[in-house]
């Protein structure tokens, strides 16, 4: 009789216990579900970020141009305490103040002539260049160099620039010798920088040193390259004919 009583009261309690215990399992496994997929809409949304901020750093970068200054002294800015002094640095200055997309590279060279110039412009034009500003001749009359070697070195560094990138600008700043020089040297060197921008169609800055040369208060004691004043002025004599392309 105790064996017949006992047996239902055991078979109910297991029933119980196993009851529970499948429960307990069901309510384990929707915490781990709900875990992963708490973990898996995090992953995504980490994921979708990620594109958004690589591509609007590609654009920033395609949208900035470059303007490359290629020259002697008078470009690198010689004598001064701060290259960023040199009308180059200026011209950054004024473009940053705009909030033009434009870098300025100063590649000026002290004692540059044109055929040192020649003979580095494949290394300079292994950057994209979208406005080249060619400063380059007033070493070459100083030391009397002929002028047609002159021109013709002018022009094989404008026909590299043009090979590279056919689109790019070329202004051409012109020079002038002091009159020591002889009157038949220096008035055909003052020739050689218009007609090579009226053969090319260049832009062309018809004196750059306009309002400097010869002056002594804005050249430094050598009278030939210009202090931090003289070099605004060159700032200014080159924004002339630049605003007007990168604006």
């Amino acid at each position: 009789m105790l064996k017949l009583k006992n047996r239902p009261l055991i078979l109910n309690f297991n029933d119980r216990v196993r009851k529970i215990f499948l429960k307990f399992c069901y309510f384990l496994f929707l915490l781990v579900l709900l875990s992963c997929g708490s973990d898996t809409s995090k992953k995504e949304k980490t994921t979708e970020k990620t594109p958004t901020k690589s591509e609007s750093n590609i654009k920033e970068n395609t949208a900035t141009k470059t303007i490359l200054f290629f020259g002697n002294s008078l470009t690198a800015g010689y004598g001064l305490d701060d290259v960023n002094e040199a009308f180059p640095g200026i011209i950054q200055t004024k473009i940053d103040s705009l909030s033009l997309n434009y870098t300025v590279i100063n590649s000026g060279l002290s004692g540059e002539t044109t055929a040192s110039g020649k003979n580095r412009i494949d290394w300079v034009l292994n950057q994209k260049v979208d406005v080249f500003i060619l400063e380059l001749g007033a070493n070459d009359g100083l030391r009397g160099v002929p002028l047609k070697e002159t021109r013709k070195n002018l022009q094989i560094i404008i026909d590299a620039v043009l090979e590279k990138n056919a689109s790019t600008k070329i202004i051409l700043a012109g020079m002038q010798l002091p009159p020591n020089m002889g009157q038949d040297y220096i008035t055909e060197f003052k020739t050689i920088f218009p007609e090579l921008a009226k053969k090319n169609e260049l832009y062309l800055i018809p004196f750059l040193l306009k309002d400097v040369g010869g002056i002594s208060t804005l050249n430094q004691e050598d009278g030939i390259h210009p202090t931090v004043e003289g070099q605004k002025i060159l700032a200014n004599n080159v924004w002339t004919i630049l605003e007007p392309i990168i604006i």
